[in-house]
């Protein structure tokens, strides 16, 4: 009766295995999705990055200037001309929502990263977890030869 119990156990958590690597063999690409995901996010953070930078060294020219010079704002392909007080007042505005933007990304590539980490943790669980240990074999093998030989 006990080996017979045991040899279920072990049939149940092969089965439970076995399920666990057909989910993850069904979805094979949600790593490569959460990396191409961490990749897009770097690339717009480092735009961002470079964007501030211009914004903060068009802060410090405007700061040597004086009140009422022309200023010109760059709408690719022409130069426009803008008011300085206007410029003024936008480019610390432009500063800090980029500078939001930024923390925000920081944020959601910490999520993607951790998300990653546990798909990553998980798979290496269900790969080199063995399945039962050779010790639960030989009970359940013991057993079942025991009841055997009351047959």
């Amino acid at each position: 009766m006990a080996s017979s119990t045991a040899i279920r156990e072990l049939e149940h958590d092969f089965e439970n295995k076995a399920n666990d690597l057909s989910k993850l063999q069904k979805n094979p690409n949600v790593g490569s999705i959460l990396t191409t995901d961490i990749a897009k996010n770097h690339l717009v953070k480092k735009k961002h990055t470079v964007q501030r930078g211009e914004n903060e060294l068009a802060l410090k020219e405007l700061d040597l200037v004086n009140e009422g010079a022309n200023v010109y704002k760059l709408n690719v392909p022409v130069l426009v001309k803008q008011d300085w007080a206007e410029a003024d007042a936008n480019v610390p505005k432009r500063i800090d929502s980029i500078s939001l933007e930024l923390k925000r990304l920081d944020v959601t590539v910490q999520d993607l990263e951790a998300k990653q980490n546990s798909k990553n943790d998980e798979v290496c669980l269900l790969c080199f977890s063995p399945v039962f240990s050779w010790n639960d074999v030989s009970v359940a093998f013991l057993a079942y030869s025991l009841d055997s030989d009351q047959l």
